[in-house]
């Protein structure tokens, strides 16, 4: 297969953050074939780490970065600082819960102090240099932030990743409401007379486990992983790496097609929950893949991408893209290997979102469109403008482009690069 993708020092248009989104930016492209880093010992939780967190998780893998800023005074002064708070959180904050909490959270005074650390320490040559260089826009999991200088890029990466961590503590500690409550909520009551005993419990733990360290985010950090723990929220790790397990037969063919043989890169299937938690896949589920398989048979694209996670009910255990791909290849008999699945999508913005993504993690090209293939109502929010709102607000971005509309339930689009940025307020699907 013909490269199709630009090197790193092209430009790409991109679609700009929401604040932005009148004007259009020119930023570096990612690299093509770029590896993500996934820590220490993905799969697993790590996962869930470094597709939220994946500065720090840098910080962590990369042994010059790691050394640079575990022996920095000024960093390792403020770390010593917070352990502090942590050790004697049990004493000072009784059966407070909050109180608690706000230890584990970064505050706006710290975060804007490693910010600060964090820019006087870059320099073009030495390891955070070449951590932006090498993995920050290559990886473009950052990218509507990097039309910033390198320095700028780094500390609003910083910045991000913290509030982040504030967010997924927030929610699944406080009880702070997510975007989505009736899906996405904490699992415990905060307002039980006994919870400061667990939120005591886990601060203990967190204390523990980075006691010793010399990493200025680790403590936060390991709250909010372990919070999505306890809250079983951990989803963002499913099935991961993809790659190499439920997608590998549809990769591996990807390597083999001749892409001008086909109008379309794929057929993009969004996931349709059902309401009762004994049903694994809803009739309008089932009604979707039918007529976006009609559209493979024709040969109109070479895969079919069935997207949706462990959405609805609240904490069901099925998975909306696993329930279709096995409808689709046990009882419509599409090839396995022609079914990628997106089993993380919890909206239809993220529908969207991670099918560009696959479509560029998988060498696939970014220069043909692709179809949407989906209800009636669903295809018109889609490309009616009240989609693409929709993902400003929600994503800071529009991951996608509208083309032509083929029929009443499908239509084309084009992805945009800026799909591959982190959104910090979604730690379930980041």
């Amino acid at each position: 297969m013909k490269k199709l993708l630009p090197a790193l020092f092209l430009f790409s248009l991109s679609s700009a953050p929401a604040q932005e989104h009148t004007s259009v930016q020119l930023r570096p492209f990612p690299r093509a074939g770029y590896r993500l880093l996934t820590g220490l010992s993905w799969p697993g939780p790590t996962a869930v780490q470094s597709k939220n967190y994946y500065l720090l998780t840098l910080f962590q893998s990369v042994p010059a970065v790691t050394t640079l800023l575990s022996t920095d005074t000024t960093l390792v002064r403020l770390t010593n600082a917070r352990m502090v708070t942590l050790r004697t959180a049990g004493a000072d904050c009784s059966t407070n819960s909050l109180c608690y909490i706000d230890r584990l959270r970064f505050s706006d005074a710290y975060i804007q102090a490693v910010s600060d650390r964090l820019g006087k320490l870059y320099t073009a040559d030495n390891a955070l240099g070449k951590l932006v260089a090498e993995h920050l826009l290559p990886s473009g999991t950052y990218q509507t932030l990097s039309g910033n200088s390198p320095k700028d890029l780094l500390v609003k990466a910083w910045q991000q990743d913290a509030a982040g961590i504030n967010f997924a503590i927030g929610v699944y500690a406080a009880g702070q409401k997510p975007n989505y409550p009736a899906i996405d909520s904490i699992s415990f009551s905060v307002s039980n007379k006994n919870y400061y005993q667990l939120v005591n419990a886990a601060t203990t733990t967190i204390y523990e486990e980075s006691k010793g360290t010399k990493l200025f985010f680790e403590p936060s950090l390991t709250a909010a992983l372990r919070f999505l723990e306890m809250n079983e929220r951990e989803q963002a790790a499913d099935y991961e790496p993809m790659a190499e397990t439920v997608n590998k037969a549809a990769v591996d063919r990807v390597k083999t097609l001749r892409w001008n043989d086909f109008a379309y890169t794929l057929i993009l299937v969004p996931g349709a929950g059902p309401d009762e938690p004994a049903v694994p896949l809803s009739a309008m589920g089932m009604l979707r893949c039918r007529v976006a398989a009609l559209r493979f048979r024709e040969g109109t694209a070479p895969f079919l991408v069935v997207s949706g996670g462990n959405v609805h009910p609240y904490k069901t255990r099925y998975n909306e893209a696993m329930e279709m791909k096995r409808f689709m290849v046990e009882t419509l008999h599409v090839p396995e290997n022609a079914v990628i699945v997106d089993p993380h999508a919890r909206h239809t913005t993220t529908n969207l979102r991670n099918t560009v993504r696959l479509m560029y993690r998988y060498g696939m090209p970014f220069d043909k469109p692709a179809l949407t293939s989906t209800s009636t109502g669903q295809s018109q929010y889609i490309t009616n403008g009240t989609l693409e709102a929709r993902c400003r607000k929600e994503l800071g971005y529009v991951p996608y482009r509208n083309g032509k509309r083929l029929s009443e339930t499908e239509a084309e689009f084009y992805p945009l690069i800026d799909a591959l940025q982190i959104n910090p307020l979604e730690p379930l699907d980041p």
